[in-house]
């Protein structure tokens, strides 16, 4: 069953016990299950939520792209002291908040209608996580991948804090935006792959606290898990793999390992 969608206008499909927001037939941009609507229905999402393995305990978490509001909902639940703010440009995403059982907004939680790079740029109450995930019906806007962008994302964190973005690895301009990523924090990015799809997760960190040793990763998966519905240890290991390939120098012969 599907809403009858305008021209580029998101709409929601339902199969089953899931319902997704879509621009298109082709392109799902946020699923959820009826039956378990805070829990993160698909990888990518988890993946994102890597960024605890970098700062498991942020108070501000900001994200551009509200979709339908499956990390909003997860953070909101799983991490009771922080606040999260979510920038969406696109007010008829914002008009099916009720369809995925996004809260209303109090002192913990906000939905602010506004273009991303702006907030970004202009916003004055410096987050320690950024999400972005700002995807439209053409994909990902010019802005949201621009090396401006980046600069300012960094600018804009708190000392630590995580940038953490949503790429289609199919994108012809994906090389480059990844590149911009790098100049604007210095080379203090890692990312990993997606499991449902060509998304690649880039985790980009505003201080010199990067990359974490092997310890720290581990030892924060290992109190994480305790706490999360999803597998922390599948996503702290798609991390170390990829700290392996950046970080495979060898000291007399052995691989460093913390």
């Amino acid at each position: 069953m599907t809403d009858t969608p305008g021209c580029d206008e998101p709409f929601v499909a339902e199969l089953g016990p899931l319902r997704s927001l879509q621009f298109d037939g082709l392109t799902v941009q946020s699923v959820m299950s009826v039956v378990e609507p805070d829990a993160l229905a698909l990888d990518y999402t988890r993946a994102m939520m890597g960024f605890l393995l970098f700062n498991p305990h942020p108070r501000h978490i900001v994200m551009v792209g509200l979709g339908g509001g499956s990390l909003a909902k997860y953070c909101l639940r799983t991490l009771p002291e922080t606040r999260f703010t979510a920038v969406e440009i696109n007010p008829a995403v914002i008009a099916l908040r009720d369809r995925f059982g996004i809260p209303p907004d109090d002192d913990r939680f906000r939905v602010v209608c506004a273009d991303g790079a702006d907030y970004v740029r202009d916003s004055e109450d410096a987050p320690d996580v950024l999400l972005v995930d700002g995807f439209v019906a053409a994909g990902l806007p010019p802005r949201l991948g621009s090396a401006d962008f980046y600069a300012d994302c960094c600018r804009a964190l708190t000392p630590g804090g995580v940038l953490v973005v949503n790429h289609w690895a199919g994108d012809s301009r994906y090389a480059v935006y990844a590149a911009r990523l790098r100049e604007a924090f210095d080379g203090r990015v890692l990312a990993i792959g997606a499991e449902d799809g060509d998304n690649r997760i880039s985790f980009a960190v505003s201080g010199p606290s990067f990359p974490p040793s092997r310890g720290q990763v581990l030892g924060r998966s290992a109190a994480l898990s305790a706490l999360h519905s999803f597998d922390v240890t599948d996503i702290a290991q798609r991390v170390l793999g990829r700290l392996d390939r950046m970080m495979g120098r060898r000291v007399g012969g052995a691989r460093i390992e913390s």
